[in-house]
């Protein structure tokens, strides 16, 4: 049986802009979308609006799935993350202890230092052709597979 991670994140825009975090806690730093673990048993919806209000201060309605990004752990377990965007939205923007949390640009966004994966998770936010993307190891390198 195969050992599963699952965690979400999501893309809240508005209109050109997009709802981004800076993300100082864990081994997981930099600019990132809101989200984070899914509760055991916890709908995987209800976990991304959770999340968002708990990072954010912003209750979300309407979450759509956009694709799934994951990969295999060194110790074969697979880490899955389940990526959602919405522009439905209420609430006022607050940061977190997880790191302070603004909105930005797709473009000025693309020039940030990005966690890693992060321009492949935004592909699959705006992207109505691709739903997944499982990146695996090559000579020590990460490669992504886009599909």
């Amino acid at each position: 049986m195969e050992r599963v991670i699952l965690t979400n994140m999501c893309m809240v825009y508005d209109g050109d802009r997009i709802l981004v975090e800076n993300k100082v806690t864990g081994r997981y730093t930099g600019i990132v979308f809101p989200g984070g673990h899914v509760e055991a048993g916890e709908p995987l919806a209800e976990a991304i609006i959770r999340e968002v209000r708990e990072e954010t201060g912003l209750f979300i309605e309407k979450p759509r799935l956009c694709g799934i990004y994951n990969w295999l752990l060194e110790d074969g377990t697979r880490y899955m993350v389940f990526v959602y965007r919405t522009s439905h939205f209420s609430g006022t923007l607050k940061a977190s202890e997880e790191g302070p949390v603004f909105w930005t640009t797709r473009e000025e966004f693309l020039q940030m230092d990005l966690a890693d994966g992060m321009r492949e998770v935004l592909l699959l936010c705006d992207s109505e052709d691709l739903s997944e993307n499982m990146p695996y190891k090559v000579d020590g390198q990460w490669v992504d597979r886009l599909l």
